[in-house]
């Protein structure tokens, strides 16, 4: 009886715990959607009052620029919004090969203070559907703080020989775990997963086939997915977002055989193109400092420079684990721009060359998207400040009308390839990084030699947590 209670009350605490979060996420989409409502009326209540401030501004020299450089800056971002959806509806997936076709390949995960999470993943990895004698399964511990080792051998006691665990002496970052990997690996395709992953089961064959057909392939995309959206209003809203960016945007990029960014989630590798430039790769530094992030970005340009092509795989799902808190959301955010930063250097010292056979202009038309996102940064922030100061209510009413038109793109995008009612969470998102989010790109800009991780080490909290779980077991 006593058992059957603890069971019941269990189920009572997750029932309540579901009920306001959904209660909170009803809040925050009303909340949203009447903001939006406020914006569209703000602009006719106060039109009068925006006519007086636009003529004032036409009145001197620098309100004309500002107004011409603000007019030059949406025409060349719808232009290419425009381009894009002209390469994403030209976008085919590349269908899976049969088993005799598909060739030896090593996945390969490393693995950091992850716990639980990493058996998971390689137990979705070994249940894949691609055949077993043609798969090699490797997971490296970067020397965990916690019980990740331990859940590593558990995944080796239920898979047997089919996976091979190895640990090393002390953490040394990711990218050192994935070059021992490499070096272990036998399959004339490497693919990396990330250690809080789960994919699904046609996911390797799929992300494995290009290689097959085609000779110029040199790395492959997979498409992320939010493993914990439920869990939180962040992941929820990334979910939306993370759809967007990889099977609209990705999916043009890949129409040019130039994904700019295989990420560490998920991506597959051709054996030759890795061997060529893995040296450079494991010893690149930027600003005199060894590099310690951006190791799937960098991989990437390397494999382009090469002459290779780099393709998406819209089909071939992982699902990870994204942060939960704003805290951790941010340290991703910035290290994801630190290494925009630094890759959009080393890519241009290339891209402007003849690195490859064929037509390279849309390739440079994305390199060069990626550096007016640079560019505008500071000016943006500047701005962003000096009308929050002088024309508050011109500033919050267009930013919350632009969210709205902007946000419609993605939104219309999501409900059409997945669901209505989530498609809703692209405005809550767009309000949220507009306004605690803005600054991510110019704090990067500014510390982009800073190495760290930002995300990957355990508070002491938390270490005293896993080791008195340790201790328990």
């Amino acid at each position: 009886m006593k058992g059957f209670t603890s069971f019941e009350s269990s189920g009572t605490t997750i029932s309540i715990k579901k009920y306001i979060s959904n209660l909170s996420s009803s809040f925050i989409l009303v909340g949203t959607f009447l903001l939006m409502f406020a914006s569209v009326s703000l602009f006719y209540f106060f039109q009068p009052y925006f006519d007086k401030i636009y003529l004032e501004r036409t009145s001197s020299a620098w309100g004309v620029f500002l107004i011409v450089m603000s007019v030059s800056l949406l025409i060349i971002k719808i232009s290419f919004m425009i381009y894009i959806l002209v390469l994403y509806l030209r976008y085919k997936v590349i269908k899976s090969v049969s088993d005799e076709q598909l060739p030896l390949c090593t996945v390969i995960v490393p693995a950091y203070n992850e716990g639980e999470l990493v058996c998971k993943t390689l137990i979705s990895l070994a249940e894949s559907d691609y055949p077993k004698q043609k798969l090699q399964l490797i997971s490296i511990d970067d020397g965990s703080q916690d019980d990740t080792w331990q859940w590593m051998k558990k995944a080796k006691d239920i898979l047997g020989d089919r996976v091979s665990i190895y640990q090393q002496p002390k953490n040394k970052g990711k990218r050192h775990a994935l070059y021992r990997g490499f070096s272990l690996a036998k399959g004339e395709v490497f693919i990396t997963v990330d250690s809080d992953s789960i994919v699904k089961k046609d996911t390797l064959r799929l992300m494995v086939s290009p290689f097959v057909v085609n000779e110029q392939c040199g790395a492959v995309a997979g498409n992320v997915r939010v493993l914990n959206r439920e869990k939180a209003l962040i992941p929820r809203m990334l979910n939306v977002s993370f759809a967007f960016s990889f099977e609209f945007i990705r999916s043009a990029q890949s129409r040019l055989g130039s994904v700019l960014c295989t990420p560490g989630a998920l991506s597959a590798y051709r054996r030759e193109a890795v061997f060529s430039c893995r040296e450079e790769w494991i010893n690149q530094t930027f600003m005199g400092q060894v590099s310690k992030i951006g190791e799937d970005r960098a991989m990437t340009n390397m494999i382009l420079r090469q002459g290779y092509k780099v393709f998406f795989q819209r089909n071939a799902y992982v699902y990870t684990d994204v942060p939960e808190r704003y805290k951790n959301l941010y340290k991703m955010f910035i290290r994801w721009e630190r290494s925009n930063v630094r890759e959009n250097i080393a890519m241009s010292r290339f891209a402007f060359r003849n690195f490859r056979e064929g037509s390279k202009i849309g390739t440079r038309v994305l390199l060069l998207n990626q550096w007016l996102k640079m560019i505008v940064a500071y000016p943006a922030m500047l701005l962003m400040l000096f009308f929050i100061c002088t024309y508050p209510i011109l500033f919050f009413s267009s930013t919350l009308m632009g969210i709205l038109l902007f946000s419609s793109i993605q939104a219309l995008f999501y409900a059409k390839k997945h669901s209505v009612s989530e498609a809703f969470w692209a405005y809550p998102y767009s309000v949220f990084y507009a306004f605690t989010l803005f600054w991510i790109t110019p704090y990067a800009i500014a510390t982009a030699g800073r190495g760290g991780w930002l995300t990957r080490d355990l508070t002491k909290k938390e270490l005293k947590k896993q080791q008195i779980l340790a201790v328990s077991s």
